[in-house]
């Protein structure tokens, strides 16, 4: 563990342990990604800040419980490090992660076995599945706000919150969402983009 990933954490009080894991996470995460393009060739040199920390503070903004459901989990961000940060802080909370690429599946279940996760994966699309109803639901760089709405009201349990992180374009999507949905936001500052949120979505029902 280097000096510079401890100081990069410092402030989501992350322990050494749940970094040394996610250690492990970032190894998988380069050694697969020139095979199925986990993450983009550019920010995989960036991947600490921009896709770990980014992800981290995600589960820093819950309390995590019962069920968390990752929408699109792709390679597993955010969902799969929520669910590593869990195995210390929170063991109980099962993961779902959604995903319907199968060699990306593969590539999670491959992490969930070496960082033993309480985790399983969904290798289907998020709209062909049953309600999963999630307490805490969460999903990056999938969709524009409105469809992860509708999302939310598929897969949302009645009192469980969604966790979207969302750009700098984030108002226009709220503002376009509420043209047919009801929900309460609230917006929370991003730790690795100024201009960027993530937004605490519940009570989502049709506008």
């Amino acid at each position: 563990m280097t000096p510079e990933i401890e100081r990069e954490f410092s402030d989501l009080s992350v322990s050494r342990e749940t970094l040394e894991r996610l250690e492990v996470y970032a190894d998988l995460v380069k050694r697969w990604n020139p095979k199925i393009n986990l993450v983009s060739r550019n920010s995989l040199q960036d991947l600490w800040t921009r896709h770990i920390k980014d992800s981290v503070q995600v589960f820093r903004c819950t309390d995590p419980n019962g069920h968390w459901v990752d929408l699109g989990s792709g390679g597993g961000f955010p969902g799969l490090v929520c669910a590593i940060m869990a195995i210390e802080e929170a063991p109980d909370v099962k993961f779902t992660l959604v995903e319907s690429d199968q060699r990306k599946s593969a590539f999670l279940r491959t992490v969930i076995r070496e960082c033993h996760a309480n985790c399983r994966v969904i290798s289907k699309r998020i709209e062909a599945i049953e309600p999963l109803h999630a307490d805490i639901l969460s999903a990056r760089a999938l969709a524009d706000l409105k469809t992860l709405i509708s999302f939310c009201n598929r897969h949302l349990s009645r009192s469980g919150i969604a966790l979207l992180p969302k750009g700098a374009n984030w108002k226009k999507e709220l503002s376009d969402a509420r043209e047919e949905w009801k929900f309460d936001a609230e917006p929370i500052t991003s730790l690795t983009e100024p201009q960027a949120v993530i937004l605490k979505i519940k009570g989502v029902t049709r506008g």
